[in-house]
């Protein structure tokens, strides 16, 4: 493992790696760098009072907006509009959220501290990091997520839920709003059965490296991610 420091803005080849996919220690969350990392397929993570942690596990968990499932069972929620959804609405309150579920899932713990969140509402301000927001019909914020946008592709980085389902309805929203807006790929990171149940599936490291390859570099609809209530 790699010993990196805050100049420049090298990482080893992932593809040089193991399967368990820890690529390097240390650097900063500076925008150029994160930025960067999730290009080549690396991503932070790590606990907040452990040195940054960079990742590119194999494989990789991928969602092609194309091959969204939807359940029957999700099918009430939306044509009963049992929950509304917006982008880019609350995007701090949606990090907070998904913060506050991570310490309840890891018994006090969370990788989502205080760097990460300003880090990411920097990326936010700077239009690559977005927020998906799904509310109760009084209003109330119930479930939600975050990630990384870069060319065609979608970087999934959290998502909580408060009532049943919120999250899933989140998601599929938005899966098929990145449809719409002609993107490719949507990085899961590492499997989850709730994922795979949506139709996510597992591809190779380097496979998943020469998407990114492309689809990075490639143009989405210039309405993608513009603030959006329904």
């Amino acid at each position: 493992m790699l010993l990196i420091n805050e100049n420049g803005l090298y990482f080893p080849d992932p593809r040089e790696q193991d399967d368990e996919g820890l690529i390097a220690c240390g650097g900063d969350l500076s925008p150029e760098r994160l930025i960067f990392a999730y290009s080549v397929g690396i991503f932070p993570w790590y606990d907040p009072e452990d040195p940054i942690l960079w990742w590119s596990p194999n494989p990789r968990l991928v969602l092609f907006p194309q091959e969204l499932k939807v359940a029957r069972s999700m099918r009430p929620y939306f044509n009963q509009q049992k929950f509304s959804f917006s982008i880019n609405k609350s995007f701090r309150k949606v990090m907070l959220s998904c913060a506050a579920a991570d310490r309840k899932q890891q018994e006090g713990g969370t990788w989502i501290g205080k760097d990460i969140i300003e880090a990411y509402a920097e990326l936010h301000k700077m239009g690559y990091a977005h927020s998906v927001e799904v509310w109760d019909v009084s209003g109330n914020l119930v479930g939600g997520l975050y990630g990384i946008a870069i060319g065609k592709v979608f970087f999934g980085e959290s998502m909580f839920s408060e009532v049943s389902n919120a999250s899933k309805f989140g998601f599929i929203s938005l899966v098929r709003k990145l449809a719409e807006w002609d993107f490719e790929l949507i990085d899961c990171q590492q499997e989850t059965k709730h994922l795979a149940s949506l139709g996510a599936r597992a591809v190779s490291r380097n496979d998943f490296m020469e998407m990114l390859e492309k689809w990075t570099i490639e143009q989405a609809s210039p309405d993608a991610f513009r603030l959006l209530t329904t």
